[in-house]
């Protein structure tokens, strides 16, 4: 390139446009205050359970030995009452024979629904309760207006962080475990998992959970405001359209001062219709209470002082499936329930 003449040169490129803030001098930033042993303790021990949710499988957490019971969607809603109480268990995978294909799971909340409905439509029910089978509760569902409840299922072999995480983006307590045959590429009910089987599994395996010594007071996973509860003179019926217009699981039964007495759950709801007989319905709480089978597990409790780690104990010893927090005099304070832990394990950076 030439040029002649006085010498020639390039523009010069305009200076970039600086934002004002950072013209402006900044203040020093202060250095973040150093994790005490116990904040690196309890981040060591829900790394350690992550990580061993995310190696093992679903298919890992089954017993060597249990028991399924499959229902068909075809039988009749008051039968499949009496086979879920007659063996002990709260809910079943439902079968679609005329597909050959899993349905999704019968649960209390499906119960729930017959009831509102049989509250709703008196008449219509007597007529049809005889005739009403499996494969109508979705029909119950629209006829009260109910959320329909989502069919969720996951592969045995899928790790057992993804399958946490699918059972709490759709709020199922529990879930199947669905197999495919090779040969005929037909489905298999393999078996439900629950979150308290995934939980005391871990208890059992990761010895790190003795790290997780934070109170439950600074973790904020304990339901503290807003907790509806019950007496012992409250009708059973009040009781379920509590459970229904909250969407939860059980009512926690107070007295007067505020003092943790019992609890009410959705399956206890089972035991009283179970004989195709909706009228005591009408019982108090305290009257219910009293037509539990003798294996009932009893109401756990903790304080906002106790840890995951001393809830874990209390998992590993017995069959836990939520915790009322009191206070030191008995008072009710909140509910930590299985799906608030799972929640905290999966996803809290603490």
């Amino acid at each position: 390139m030439s040029s002649s003449g006085h010498g020639s040169t390039l523009p010069r490129p305009p200076s970039p446009v600086r934002p004002l803030d950072l013209l402006m001098p900044q203040p020093p930033r202060s250095p973040s205050p150093p994790l005490s042993q116990v904040d690196r303790d309890q981040r060591e021990g829900l790394h350690a359970i992550r990580e061993f949710l995310k190696l093992r499988t679903s298919y890992d957490v089954l017993p060597v030995s249990f028991r399924l019971i499959v229902l068909d969607t075809n039988l009749l809603v008051n039968r499949s009452l009496n086979i879920l109480v007659q063996n002990g268990v709260v809910s079943a995978p439902l079968w679609n024979s005329k597909t050959s294909s899993f349905a999704g799971l019968l649960t209390s909340s499906d119960y729930i629904n017959v009831i509102m409905y049989y509250w709703k439509y008196p008449q219509r029910f007597a007529e049809e309760i005889e005739r009403f089978r499996l494969e109508s509760l979705r029909e119950i569902e629209q006829a009260i207006g109910a959320t329909p409840i989502e069919t969720v299922s996951v592969h045995p072999m899928v790790p057992l962080y993804d399958a946490c995480r699918r059972m709490l983006s759709s709020r199922a307590r529990r879930i199947p475990l669905i197999d495919v045959d090779d040969e005929s590429n037909q489905q298999m009910v393999v078996s439900v998992l629950t979150q308290f089987r995934i939980l005391k599994f871990v208890a059992f395996n990761v010895t790190e959970t003795t790290k997780l010594r934070k109170p439950l007071r600074e973790l904020g996973i304990v339901t503290e405001k807003g907790v509806v509860t019950a007496g012992m003179e409250t009708p059973v019926i009040k009781v379920i359209e509590m459970l229904v217009e909250r969407d939860i699981s059980s009512v926690p039964i107070v007295d007067d001062k505020g003092i943790l007495l019992n609890l009410y759950e959705s399956v206890d709801i089972l035991t009283l219709i179970k004989g195709g007989s909706y009228e005591d319905l009408n019982l108090t709480v305290g009257a219910a209470l009293l037509k539990r089978p003798d294996d009932f597990a009893g109401v756990h409790t903790c304080s906002l002082n106790d840890s995951l780690d001393a809830i874990f104990h209390t998992i590993r010893k017995s069959r836990v499936h939520r915790l009322m927090v009191v206070g030191p005099n008995g008072e009710l304070k909140g509910v930590l329930t299985l799906s608030d832990i799972l929640q905290y394990i999966l996803f809290s950076e603490n």
